[in-house]
């Protein structure tokens, strides 16, 4: 998920370093996509981690893993023109590093079933047959895509059927048959229950909560952003992420009203349901390009530049970061490891995030100081250009 960058594309490494902290924080929360409130704490606790939990999911819930999809489009488009300015076509050598994400995916899967390496790597083949189509065509791509078009046909039928009764997402009884092995003492049977019961019922959840036509339609964007360069450092791009974030802002504010009351305004489930997923991908995508315009414009700041670039040898190597997060997660929170998912509230939780994020943001300087790339990046590399002359 990392590649050398210029200098002028060093605020990507740091907003990518940025978004995978968020993440991390989330999924320490979340107890790495175990739910389970503990019993027995004062009234004060109680709010205060409900006052946490509201607080994180709605700066970063949806946003941060937006701003990896957008990332990713751009890091394919930096790769396939380099390849290009050498006259070689990167399409098959990047459909092959997409097997090879789906590798590192499904051995982070293992630890945790929200793992969404395996997801980028399915989805991300949606960027082969556009990579050489002319901007316009794959801007209009892109906007079909956004407007999750499945979605406004179950709004179109729900119309039509508003009586109809709509059984509880799919998704739901998988994640609760997660309670049969996650508490357990057996990290085998964790594991197996990640890969089998676990990763199904979290690819079904990313189909019903849009984030497949999301997806494929933020890579695009990014490979879009990537050709008009919008990440280099000019008056000009800086116009262009002040009228984003404007106009981001604007259109946030509606959005977030709508997706808060949409089932209050709106009885009938059949109705409410697919306009929620559209309204819900809508507004994460509108702030999402709130965080990313904002760190863009404030990176521009040598002052506030110093500051977040302590994010960038966290983004170089975003990857090993992402998947030994999930191994130490799992430790600290399941029944195989400390357990720690039947003590610890959001309040707690953010804490050890915060902490994780330190210890792993010290080791990527440390490591970025001795080596190009991070491990799992260095593997990835190597690997993609196995053969290759």
């Amino acid at each position: 998920m990392s590649e050398s960058t210029s200098p002028r594309l060093q605020v990507v490494d740091a907003l990518r370093g940025f978004a995978i902290v968020s993440i991390m924080l989330l999924h320490n929360i979340e107890h790495f996509d175990f739910y389970f409130t503990p019993v027995g704490q004062p009234n004060w606790l109680i709010g205060l981690n409900q006052g946490i939990w509201n607080t994180m999911f709605f700066l970063f819930g949806g946003k941060s893993y937006a701003i990896f999809a957008l990332l990713f489009g751009l890091t394919f488009f930096i790769q396939s023109d380099n390849q290009a300015k050498k006259g070689n076509d990167f399409r098959g050598r990047f459909a092959w590093r997409l097997l090879l994400l789906l590798g590192f995916g499904l051995i982070n899967s293992a630890f945790y079933q929200g793992d969404i390496l395996t997801f980028y790597a399915l989805i991300g083949f949606s960027l082969i047959p556009v990579a050489k189509l002319n901007d316009k065509t794959v801007l209009w791509i892109a906007v079909i895509l956004m407007l999750q078009p499945y979605e406004w046909f179950n709004f179109l039928s729900g119309l039509q059927h508003p009586e109809l009764k709509m059984n509880d997402p799919v998704s739901w009884s998988y994640f609760a048959k997660s309670g049969e092995y996650i508490p357990g003492s057996s990290i085998f049977k964790t594991l197996y229950g990640n890969l089998t019961n676990g990763k199904t019922g979290v690819f079904i959840w990313c189909w019903e909560e849009g984030r497949v036509f999301q997806s494929a339609s933020l890579f695009m964007f990014g490979m879009l952003a990537g050709r008009k360069s919008l990440f280099k450092n000019n008056d000009d791009n800086k116009k262009f992420w002040i009228k984003t974030l404007i106009i981001a802002c604007i259109c946030f504010v509606p959005l977030y009203i709508c997706k808060t009351n949409i089932n209050i305004w709106i009885q009938s489930v059949a109705i409410h349901r697919p306009l929620t997923t559209i309204i819900t991908s809508w507004s994460n995508v509108a702030f999402m390009l709130v965080l990313v315009s904002g760190f863009v414009l404030l990176f521009q700041t040598t002052f506030v530049q110093r500051i977040l670039n302590v994010f960038s040898a966290y983004g170089k190597m975003s990857m090993s970061n992402y998947i030994m997060q999930s191994i130490l997660g799992s430790f600290i929170y399941y029944g195989f490891g400390l357990g720690l998912y039947q003590y610890t509230g959001a309040a707690l939780c953010i804490l050890i995030g915060i902490l994780l994020a330190v210890i792993q943001g010290i080791f990527s300087i440390w490591w970025m100081k001795n080596h190009k790339q991070g491990p799992f990046e260095g593997i990835w590399h190597k690997l993609t250009w196995i053969n290759s002359k």
